[in-house]
């Protein structure tokens, strides 16, 4: 999937189906000159519904998609005949889709399970027909029930990525290249900031033919959290990750600091991050020698308070050391 064709926000108004008009009607046939009330009801209005696709990955689909309508119930007939059910739409969306209201901002759905279906417009009641009110002291009424409106309502649809693994770090930390060497994923990578613009995701093989996911969010930046950089487009999709790695050069001036600065604006954001398993790889550790790794780790084990290990993606050190406490960490509670 490209970079453009990767789109996680989208804005829609979506109308359900009117109910159908319940029939007033008295039945007339030959010999028959009175009969008695046989209005049918009116069909239900057809529903506006969501349902997951977990062959998805994006609401692409939906980017120039504005209004989601659904059909109007018909209206009853004789012979206390309903009519037919307006037509309801199906809109087919990623796992990890969270439907808000526009105006209110308030979540009114997530989508996380397969085979989730979820109607965000009801279509409105068929209204029933004359025949219903007929008793012993109306014997033929000439009345009969309007259908009910549908709903109207303006969405917004925000995808937060479903994966085990979210890689945070600062601009050109190297999450990308880490991606591309532990998966088979093929992520735009150079040597300038914010070269990612999209999450990407990757399938981990580990051992046993055993895999997990792990998704390169966008590089963060200070003040992230009030919206800087790319702020909240990217800072949701950690929310689903059940363990953070966060990625650090081993030339950055001060690892302590940086972590320290990725974690407040995780904080800042949303406090609940903090409750997720974290892992701090140092990369880039090629261009340390055993003296250099022997003094950051003794400043490390001191100050970090985390654990952590050392790896470099271009010489691909530490790669099965870093798939096994990611494995580990993962399946902790299972063990």
């Amino acid at each position: 999937m490209t970079e453009g064709n990767f789109v996680d926000y989208v804005k829609l108004h979506v109308t359900s189906g009117n109910g159908g008009k319940g029939s007033v009607h008295l039945h007339r046939e030959k010999y028959i000159t009175k009969g008695g009330p046989d209005g049918g009801d009116g069909g239900r209005g057809g529903h506006v519904i969501f349902r997951a696709n977990p062959n998805m990955w994006t609401l692409l689909h939906l980017k120039f998609k504005r209004h989601l309508k659904a059909g109007h119930g018909e209206h009853g007939s004789k012979n206390r005949s309903t009519g037919a059910d307006g037509q309801d739409v199906y809109v087919d969306v990623p796992l990890g889709t969270v439907i808000r209201d526009t105006e209110t901002q308030e979540v009114l759905h997530e989508i996380t399970e397969i085979g989730q279906e979820i109607i965000v417009g009801q279509g409105g009641m068929g209204g029933r027909g004359n025949w219903h009110f007929k008793n012993s002291v109306n014997q033929t009424p000439r009345y009969a029930q309007p259908g009910i409106p549908g709903q109207e309502i303006s969405i917004t649809l925000e995808l937060k990525i479903l994966a085990d693994v979210g890689l945070v770090g600062f601009p050109n930390a190297g999450k990308s290249t880490l991606l591309s060497v532990i998966t088979s994923a093929k992520p735009k990578i150079a040597d300038y900031e914010f070269t990612t613009l999209k999450p990407n995701l990757g399938i981990v093989e580990y051992r046993d033919f055993q895999t997990f996911v792990i998704a390169d969010i966008p590089g963060i930046i200070e003040g992230a959290a009030e919206g800087k950089g790319i702020g909240h487009r990217f800072l949701r999709h950690i929310e689903r990750n059940s363990t953070l790695l966060f990625l650090i050069p081993a030339d950055a001036p001060d690892i302590q600091k940086q972590y320290e600065i990725l974690l407040d604006e995780l904080r800042r954001y949303n406090p609940e991050l903090l409750d997720k398993e974290r892992l701090v790889a140092v990369s880039k550790c090629d261009m340390l020698d055993e003296e250099l790794q022997t003094e950051l780790k003794a400043e490390l084990d001191a100050k970090l308070g985390v654990p952590y290990l050392f790896i470099s993606s271009i010489a691909q050190l530490g790669m099965m050391e870093l798939k096994d406490r990611l494995w580990k960490m993962l399946n902790a509670e299972e063990a």
